[in-house]
């Protein structure tokens, strides 16, 4: 059988490497302390699974659900909006539901673009954002996210011909890898690139809630809902990434084009499962707890890395460490490094999640350490990397 030239252009997903990697040290006997895909280990709140199995048997006989999402639904996410951004959201016609945040991504170029249209892209960046758009037939062009930028887009070196032929731009800010958080200032200038260029901002905000300071992330919402969208989801806010579950809000055109694509690729998100959403968002308590766990297990991670002589990376938000390595090793170098038996640490390199430009791989020198493993866990990690990284870091980057 040969595949479609499309598929066939792809390299291998970079956290499915990941879990082969996993499996193979545990096929060798070695049980490693997995910081590697961003997957909550968290159990789902009580509240959230009790509500899913009061709605799997309400909606025992209930049928397909609604494509775009039960009133109850987007209501609870127009309330919950409401709530948190002090922003008014039309449940009708400006949210829609989606089958997680990762399927919303990739398929939403399909409503917005057309061959050979150019999409900007973060750099590193979620990679279903470049992958949706060559399979939507788009150009990739990527801003590179570097830190004397703070991680933000140069939007002044975005070449001119990008501009004139592009027709979206993604932005993802509390940001994955980095974890750094945008200022209101950076709403405000890439709203007004978007307008001077006819350019729609899809802003992917599912970690808005992962955050550790005082400063409550933004959402570009806030700022405007002409010429913007937000993509939100419950998977890491609730530790609920199993159930695919999330949302699409903002502008009402470009909300009623994802809807019009969304009917034509699935059935909609399972009502019994909306039902747990909306249990979810009605609760902020467990969202604390989890922002106070997920802190804990950063300063541990984060001071262990500081004491073997690392940079000190302390991200502001999200449920990763970007954390810079030592002089003289290549991100795959380093993370190989932390799969030595004796620290057994899975990390993912800078490398992999960034993406090859004329001006270099802006993921190389970092690796990305999600902080899913128990505190426990962590804590074990951080004596080993204190342990056994001491001496080769002594020329680390400061």
């Amino acid at each position: 059988m040969k595949t479609s030239k499309r598929l066939s252009s792809l390299t291998g997903y970079a956290f499915a490497e990941i879990d082969n990697k996993v499996k193979d040290l545990r096929s060798e006997g070695i049980s490693p302390i997995d910081f590697g895909v961003g997957d909550p280990t968290e159990p789902t709140p009580e509240i959230v699974r009790k509500a899913l199995s009061d709605g799997a048997n309400r909606h025992a006989s209930g049928g397909y659900p609604n494509y775009t999402g039960s009133d109850e639904y987007r209501t609870a996410i127009a309330h919950w909006t409401k709530k948190r951004f002090d922003l008014d959201l039309n449940p009708a016609t400006e949210i829609c539901a989606s089958v997680g945040s990762k399927e919303a991504v990739f398929n939403f170029p399909e409503a917005i673009i057309d061959p050979d249209d150019f999409v900007i892209v973060p750099n590193p960046g979620y990679p279903p954002y470049a992958r949706g758009t060559l399979f939507a037939e788009g150009r990739v062009h990527y801003a590179n996210l570097l830190p004397e930028n703070n991680f933000l887009p140069d939007l002044g070196s975005i070449p001119a011909d990008v501009c004139k032929k592009a027709k979206l731009m993604w932005i993802n800010y509390p940001n994955n890898p980095t974890g750094v958080t945008a200022p209101a200032s950076f709403f405000e200038e890439i709203i007004a690139f978007g307008k001077e260029n006819d350019i729609l901002i899809a802003s992917d905000e599912a970690y808005s809630e992962n955050y550790y300071g005082k400063n409550r992330p933004r959402s570009i919402l806030e700022f405007t809902k002409t010429g913007v969208v937000a993509f939100n989801s419950l998977s890491k806010r609730s530790c609920m990434t199993g159930y695919r579950v999330g949302w699409v809000s903002g502008d009402r055109e470009v909300v009623a084009a994802f809807k019009k694509l969304k009917t034509n690729i699935d059935s909609g998100t399972p009502t019994f499962i909306q039902d747990a959403a909306v249990a979810a968002l009605s609760d902020e308590v467990h969202v604390l707890e989890l922002r106070n766990l997920y802190r804990k297990k950063r300063d541990i991670m984060v001071d262990a890395f500081g004491k073997a002589g690392l940079a000190r990376c302390c991200p502001d938000a999200t449920l990763y460490i970007w954390q810079k390595i030592p002089n003289g090793f290549t991100s795959v170098d380093f993370a190989g490094k932390l799969l030595d038996p004796q620290i057994a640490i899975v990390t993912t390199p800078g490398s992999w999640i960034g993406e090859n430009t004329p001006e270099g791989n802006p993921g190389e020198g970092f690796i990305r350490l999600a902080l899913v493993p128990s505190v426990e866990e962590c804590e074990l990690a951080a004596k080993r990397i204190e342990k056994f990284l001491s001496g080769t870091c002594t020329t680390c980057q400061k």
